[in-house]
């Protein structure tokens, strides 16, 4: 007894069962409904997406005995005809095999003739674009003006390679590459159907590794009955295509939260052992982080999603949205060059030593386990809060500017001791300038705006739109680098959510205040100078007050 292939017997029969393609159905369907039938059809599209099931089904309704329309009955014989490859007057023509102009005349010879058995006589040119230049010169005319009987249907996975006068003369189609989602819920329906025992993680794993294709997926799902003996599981899908399991993805982003070296080498040991496909691995850690950084920018957004994963939620409160942008990027770039690594196993271990060595913004008291040598921690340069003072002396700056110098500014009081109250907005904003703080913490300090200090504790709030920001990692890693600056515990407490308005500033607010401070002063020492008093009077002339800033400290006495 023969076997006929599940992509064969799952063909679509009615414009209703094609999946994913309700762009052009909806067109095609209407037009057969209204008898406004074009005279050629260009379908483009990548393997496997419908383009010649679409053009079968445009032949059957346009031949169908029970009349044109878009509900072909499938029982007369012009419609069994077409179903089964037998219908004579739907000529099907591989152009690839066929590109000589010789070919083409032949096939054009006998577009004169009248339909043998249906309504319509229907070419069905596919890989259209494999056809010579001389081929599409002689196809242009008859493409154009057709007899009424002739209905010209072309296929082709590369649009860009047809002339645009070919293009022109035909209403053109793009079809879509099949999301995953409906490829997993189209296997489903067929399994079921098929009454063959699957889980939903196995149709999860086809559909991706169908890449948008329906008839590679149904491929796929006949390879993996076969596998399985019967079944398809999970497990199964992934020897199969030898991709990594979710349980290496998971110990490799748990060892790379934790920065432990170790753990991380001994999974890709692992699956060198199990002979692994790494560019699978390397996509399986891209869509986890991808996931990861969803529900860190927004976890409304994440929920959306679908299924809500515990795992991706847990790292997303252990990793760092800076770690998570790194680790995403070194594997993206890894998948570039993995094929220049000597082997593969060697370069997608390079990738985690990668994301393993370049980890921003570590705690210096907490050094990674990975094995390798420590590196020196960067450390910012310290920052002295200054107290301004009346600029003195007028300079034209080397771009034209004018700008206005001050004198060396004199420090103000140190704020890094326990005594200082940090409730101070200016000693807050200084505390927070001079802290080693680096990446998405210092911003998050930078926008915290002090309320009350109690007992070592600082009572800070947070505008609401900014509330993403904190996160008891990042509170913690910021409670430990002021403590040390300011040479004393130091705990925070976000109290309740500020308005957007708060009374009490943040050092973002305070230092803009500063700046516009030292601007404003800069201007008013400028119009109180006299050699521009005096310019002003000779020349008639005015200082726009956007032209002038205030000198560097640096600068000042150069």
């Amino acid at each position: 007894m023969s076997y006929q292939a599940l992509a064969r017997r799952w063909r679509p029969r009615h414009f209703k069962d094609v999946v994913g393609q309700e762009h052009v159905v909806s067109v095609l369907t209407s037009a057969l409904d209204n008898e406004r039938v074009h005279h050629a059809f260009l379908f483009s599209g990548t393997r496997g997406v419908g383009k010649t099931t679409l053009a079968r089904l445009l032949a059957k309704a346009l031949n169908c005995e029970q009349g044109v329309g878009s509900q072909p009955c499938g029982s007369c014989s012009a419609c069994q005809g077409v179903d089964e490859g037998r219908f004579i007057d739907l000529l099907e023509i591989d152009a690839a095999s066929r590109t000589r102009v010789d070919d083409t005349r032949e096939i054009l010879d006998n577009v004169q003739y009248t339909p043998t058995q249906g309504r319509c006589k229907v070419y069905l040119i596919d890989e259209v674009h494999m056809l010579s230049g001389h081929s599409f010169n002689a196809l242009l005319k008859t493409l154009e003006e057709p007899p009424d009987h002739v209905k010209f249907l072309l296929a082709t996975t590369d649009p860009q390679k047809l002339p645009a006068t070919i293009i022109s003369r035909c209403l053109q189609f793009n079809l879509r590459a099949l999301p995953p989602d409906q490829i997993a819920a189209q296997l489903n329906k067929i399994l079921t159907a098929e009454e063959i025992e699957h889980d939903n993680e196995s149709l999860n794993i086809i559909a991706r590794a169908a890449s948008g294709s329906m008839r590679d997926a149904l491929s796929l799902l006949d390879q993996g009955i076969a596998f399985g003996s019967g079944h398809v599981s999970a497990d199964s899908m992934r020897d199969m295509l030898g991709m990594i399991e979710t349980r290496h993805v998971d110990h490799i982003l748990r060892g790379l939260a934790a920065h432990d070296g170790a753990s991380v080498l001994a999974v890709a040991d692992d699956m060198a052992e199990r002979a692994l496909d790494y560019m699978s691995a390397l996509d399986d850690l891209l869509l986890a982080l991808q996931d990861v950084a969803v529900y860190q920018v927004s976890p409304q957004g994440y929920a959306a999603k679908g299924e809500v994963s515990a795992f991706t939620t847990e790292l997303g409160d252990l990793m760092s949205s800076e770690d998570v942008q790194l680790y995403y990027q070194i594997a993206l770039l890894a998948k570039r060059d993995l094929h220049l690594a000597p082997d593969p196993g060697s370069g997608f271990q390079m990738a985690l030593l990668r994301m393993l060595t370049f980890i921003p913004d570590l705690a210096e008291d907490s050094a990674p386990s990975t094995g390798l040598p420590e590196r020196p921690q960067k450390k910012s340069p310290s920052k002295t809060k200054a107290v301004r003072q009346k600029p003195a002396r007028v300079r034209n700056d080397v771009r034209g500017e004018v700008v206005a110098e001050s004198p060396k500014r004199v420090p103000a009081e140190p704020s890094n001791t326990p005594d200082a109250d940090p409730a101070d907005p200016e000693i807050w904003t200084d505390l927070v300038a001079t802290a080693d703080l680096t990446g998405i913490t210092r911003e998050l300090a930078m926008n915290l705006a002090p309320q009350r200090f109690v007992r070592g504790v600082l009572e800070v709030s947070l505008v609401e739109s900014l509330g993403h920001l904190a996160n008891e990692a990042r509170i913690e890693t910021l409670e430990k680098s002021l403590s040390a600056q300011r040479k004393g515990v130091l705990k925070l407490k976000i109290v309740e959510p500020m308005e957007d308005t708060v009374s009490s500033p943040t050092p973002v607010q305070t230092e803009k205040r500063q700046a516009d401070e030292a601007k404003q002063a800069a201007y008013q020492s400028m119009l109180e100078d006299p050699a521009v008093q005096e310019m002003m009077k000779r020349f008639d002339a005015t200082v726009v007050p956007e032209s002038v800033r205030p000198a560097k400290t640096e600068e000042v006495g150069k």
